[in-house]
């Protein structure tokens, strides 16, 4: 009686632990992607969607971490491990990739989009295709691009209503060499450091400002120092969403295409959250007693003409495709 009930509790047990190794092997693939901002921001809300659309289309095979709130390092150290395989997925700004792939500088060169409707025509065509195949070599395999708005700068000291507004004035930029020249040629003093320290430098006076979108700059509280917006709409700054290489030549080309197919689902998602966001930000900022204001034609046009050289600088090997770009 004994030695049944022994064999009983055993068969048990080997049923539970099959149970429960085909439960925790239904996910044959677990990935971590990196978004370094928070939670309901629209680019995290495009991770969390391409996650579920991952998920939904390779039915339960391939499930997708997001870890967002900057966890798992600034946008250089992400990029960094997503070369070496240490992170699987992320989204992030081309401005600190176009150090290493200089096609991407083209993309946020000062005043060269129409409008959104023109970048996105830009993007989601034959020249959107030709920067990502620069990426070949690289460590990394791109998979859509998603919007991050249009950049304007904001300060503590004034509206900037004119060029001769922004001397002077210390302002924070990408770890990107053209953002850096671009600042200065603007009469203003470039201060290359990471997005989670801007807060503090605003905070104790180290910078006077900084420029970006509204939704980044609401959500991570800059205007509590910084209370000037002003909506010059200097660059439109694509970001993209990566995947490592060393990730991607594990995948079959079945889950490459399901992969490809959720990360351009969620851009178009993504593109709709951020209009819906930027509205609703710019709301509370007015009633928050920011004070925003919107750079003339005229002005944006004197921004553009010294701006100009950048160009030269940045893009001679690429003027072909900005003429391109221009003429779409």
């Amino acid at each position: 009686m004994r030695v049944r009930v022994w064999l009983l509790i055993v068969l048990c047990f080997a049923v539970f632990n099959t149970s429960c190794v085909r439960k925790g092997m239904s996910a044959e693939y677990v990935f971590t992607y990196a978004e370094n901002h928070p939670k309901d921001y629209p680019t995290t809300l495009g991770a969390f969607e391409f996650a579920r659309l991952v998920k939904e289309k390779s039915k339960g095979r391939i499930i997708i971490n997001v870890v967002y709130d900057g966890k798992l390092g600034d946008e250089l150290s992400v990029i960094k491990q997503i070369k070496f395989g240490g992170i699987d997925f992320a989204r992030a700004s081309i401005s600190p990739l176009s150090n290493e792939i200089p096609i991407l500088n083209v993309l946020q060169m000062p005043y060269l989009y129409r409008d959104d409707e023109h970048m996105w025509n830009v993007l989601s065509g034959d020249v959107g295709k030709e920067i990502f195949e620069d990426f070949e070599g690289s460590g990394i395999e791109p998979l859509s691009f998603y919007t991050a708005g249009a950049r304007s700068f904001y300060n503590s000291k004034r509206p900037i209503e004119d060029i001769s507004d922004l001397s002077g004035l210390k302002i924070r930029v990408q770890q990107s060499e053209l953002m850096k020249d671009m600042v200065r040629m603007l009469g203003a003093e470039p201060v290359a450091m990471e997005y989670g320290q801007v807060y503090g430098a605003l905070q104790r006076g180290v910078i006077d400002g900084a420029e970006n979108n509204t939704p980044s700059y609401i959500s991570a509280l800059h205007f509590q120092y910084a209370g000037y917006y002003t909506k010059d709409e200097h660059t439109r700054v694509p970001e993209v969403q990566l995947c490592s290489d060393v990730t991607w030549s594990k995948l079959s080309e079945e889950d490459r295409a399901i992969i490809k197919e959720a990360a351009i689902e969620s851009s178009i998602y993504e593109r709709e959250i951020w209009d819906e966001k930027e509205r609703l930000y710019e709301d509370e900022l007015l009633k928050k007693g920011v004070k925003i204001n919107t750079l003339s034609e005229n002005e944006r046009e004197h921004f553009k003409e010294v701006l100009k050289p950048l160009y030269e600088k940045y893009c001679s090997d690429y003027m072909g495709l900005i003429n391109k770009i221009n003429e779409k």
